[in-house]
């Protein structure tokens, strides 16, 4: 194995600047630095964790916690911020957040008290008050994708704007009789996102002088499956057959023109459908969506966490808990599954 005392030798420098290059604590100029690199790297040279880790008081590991791994949006935010801590040199330990309450307290009052992780990032997961003072206790820097959580840093889409500009569209198209699939009850979990995408649409719909019908809602659980299931609901209505449909996740959207198709309408002459998240299978639908970039979401997420730990290193706490969320940007990508209404 390659030690510290060779890469020092074959890059002309001693251990500590060594130690500080490969690390990023301390000052070496960014010819000496590359250096190292160099030398490092033709000699096969790794640092070790646990050495590196007693140098500088840092893990350089991110805690994650995470609701789902098994749904799109998000391993691809999960995906996202992996990448970006890895090319800063961060490795990742996850922490599938259920809703188990055991569970969920054995991750805060013991995983996370290990002192194995840097900081902490947290997708999409409503905390507790009490969750959220055990990640204070911590001392180290928390971001979290979702929101808001006035006592933590916090990364924010406004899903009600969303909502409303994927409605938005459908009206300027002409459509009036717009039928929404978004979420039951028990799926209408951290954040609320659903209630808030739902109020979005009808706020659209008010400010078009269209009245929201009851009839025209369908819950579903944020697959293809169930928005395959909730636009044959939709659509084998008699007397009230929508023109447009605006899911409230592109996998619902996907369903619905699934379930379109099967039931012999053409997308978009007999009907629009509309989408929110950018999923990747969007293109190969042709679907129009409002994309919050995900994997975007993720980044930003990583680039945050290691900028707080940078400022809090000299002395200057960024992102302080409290402060406005962060707003993440989102964008209508329209392709051709929405269309102006014939009449």
């Amino acid at each position: 194995m390659v030690s510290i005392d060779e890469v020092a030798r074959h890059a002309g420098v001693s251990t500590a600047t060594v130690s500080r290059a490969l690390s990023g604590r301390g000052h070496v100029s960014d010819s000496t630095r590359a250096r190292v690199e160099s030398a490092a790297k033709s000699l096969g040279y790794v640092v070790s964790s646990s050495a590196s880790s007693l140098a500088s008081g840092r893990t350089r590991n991110i805690g994650v916690l995470v609701p789902f791994l098994d749904r799109w949006f998000f391993s691809t935010v999960l995906s996202g911020t992996a990448s970006a801590l890895m090319r800063r040199g961060y490795d990742i330990t996850l922490y599938n957040l259920t809703a188990d309450r055991e569970q969920r307290r054995s991750v805060f009052e013991t995983f996370l008290r290990r002192q194995r992780v840097d900081g902490v990032i947290a997708i999409s997961i409503e905390l507790g008050d009490e969750e959220t003072e055990r990640l204070r206790e911590l001392d180290l820097p928390v971001i979290a994708i979702g929101g808001p959580n006035p006592r933590l840093s916090t990364l924010t889409v406004d899903d009600v704007a969303v909502a409303r500009l994927a409605t938005e569209h459908l009206v300027t198209l002409g459509h009036h009789d717009i039928a929404h699939i978004g979420a039951s009850p028990e799926f209408d979990i951290d954040f609320h996102i659903p209630t808030h995408r739902r109020q979005g649409f009808e706020q659209a719909l008010a400010d078009a002088g269209i009245p929201a019908r009851p009839s025209l809602y369908e819950p579903a659980d944020f697959t293809i499956e169930g928005g395959f299931r909730a636009a044959k609901q939709l659509l084998g209505r008699p007397g009230e057959r929508p023109t447009a449909i605006f899911a409230a996740s592109d996998e619902m959207a996907i369903g619905a023109l699934l379930a379109a198709r099967e039931l012999g309408y053409r997308v978009p002459e007999d009907l629009s459908v509309v989408g929110i998240d950018g999923h990747e299978l969007g293109e190969f639908f042709r679907l129009t969506t409002v994309d919050q970039f995900p994997l975007g979401q993720g980044e930003r997420a990583a680039d945050a966490i290691l900028d707080e730990l940078e400022a809090k290193d000299a002395g200057t706490p960024n992102g302080l808990p409290g402060e406005e969320p962060r707003r993440l940007p989102f964008e209508l990508i329209v392709r051709g599954t929405t269309a102006r209404l014939d009449h």
